[in-house]
């Protein structure tokens, strides 16, 4: 009974948001402090150490992502209700001998991971390039480091908020309590596998020809990845071959390490080493792909 009017609040609260989140952040606009040119507190690019520019730019991305609301139900509100009705519906159920609250909790913070660091950003990449406004950026004084930076410290920051917001419903509403040591063993897989994601959407974005194909080619690849990495489907429901193929992608490697922490019972840190050495492989891969073919310019993904 507990459960079940706390999955209609939840939902509740979610749709609230969904509908006056990007009002609520249009409405408060703080006056712009006005300095003299040459005024030492002044805030300029000139004035600006390296950590400053990226994250003032962090910032100016982050802005525009709460103000689109596509971008904002993928990364935020999905999630959220994907685990309220997922808990809800089957939470009770059984797992491999345990609850399978437990095993969706940490496989649906793996999707949050994905869907702000690799899904969203892949869209907006590819969009804003054939749209003009990553020549337009690369045109201004602004290092092109700090313009890849900036991006990816937001979609890391979203992924992280994300994460935590479904750790404490899953404790809070559902009584999926995570072990204290595990906690760091949680929080670096999932920093991990947000740089893996971040670095393979600038690798992918590059394959991707028009802002139109965008969001289909990341959903038609995801999808299966999705299916076959223990993400909506528990991976001992499986065929043997299917989870070894899909074992070698990313998108497994990031639902494991989160699941471990949850699903052992022994002490300790719970890292899932292996994981997290596959996924930077992945990175390391992607980041050659990225640095090899990422152009600025419209239709750079047709003619690369």
């Amino acid at each position: 009974m507990f459960h079940g009017s706390t999955s209609i609040l939840i939902i509740v609260a979610v749709v609230a948001a969904r509908f006056g989140l990007g009002r609520g952040i249009k409405a408060v606009r703080r006056p712009r402090r006005r300095t003299a040119p040459d005024d030492p507190t002044a805030s300029g690019p000139r004035r600006r150490g390296a950590t400053g520019l990226v994250l003032h730019q962090a910032r100016y991305d982050l802005r525009t992502l709460a103000r689109n609301a596509q971008a904002r139900t993928a990364t935020i509100m999905l999630p959220l209700l994907l685990l309220v009705l997922f808990l809800g519906m089957w939470g009770s159920d059984r797992v491999a001998g345990a609850a399978a609250s437990t095993y969706y909790v940490p496989g649906l913070v793996a999707l949050s991971v994905i869907a702000s660091s690799f899904t969203n950003l892949v869209v907006s990449i590819v969009t804003q390039r054939e749209s003009g406004v990553l020549k337009r950026r690369r045109s201004t004084p602004v290092p092109a480091w700090v313009l890849i930076g900036g991006r990816a410290l937001t979609a890391m920051a979203v992924s992280l908020s994300v994460s935590t917001g479904l750790v404490a419903i899953g404790w809070i509403g559902f009584g999926v309590s995570l072990p204290a040591e595990a906690i760091p063993a949680v929080v670096l897989a999932a920093v991990a596998g947000s740089l893996c994601f971040c670095v393979l959407a600038y690798a992918v974005a590059t394959l991707i020809g028009s802002a139109e194909a965008a969001q289909p080619t990341v959903q038609a690849v995801m999808l299966p990845l999705y299916l076959g990495s223990g993400i909506f489907i528990p991976n001992a429901s499986l065929p043997s071959w299917l989870r070894q193929l899909a074992s070698v992608f990313p998108v497994e490697r990031l639902a494991d390490a989160l699941h471990r922490p949850y699903a052992s019972a022994a002490p300790g840190l719970q890292v899932a080493w292996t994981d997290l050495a596959v996924m930077a492989v992945w990175a390391a891969a992607g980041l050659a792909v990225a640095l090899r073919r990422f152009s600025w310019l419209p239709g750079a993904g047709r003619t690369a």
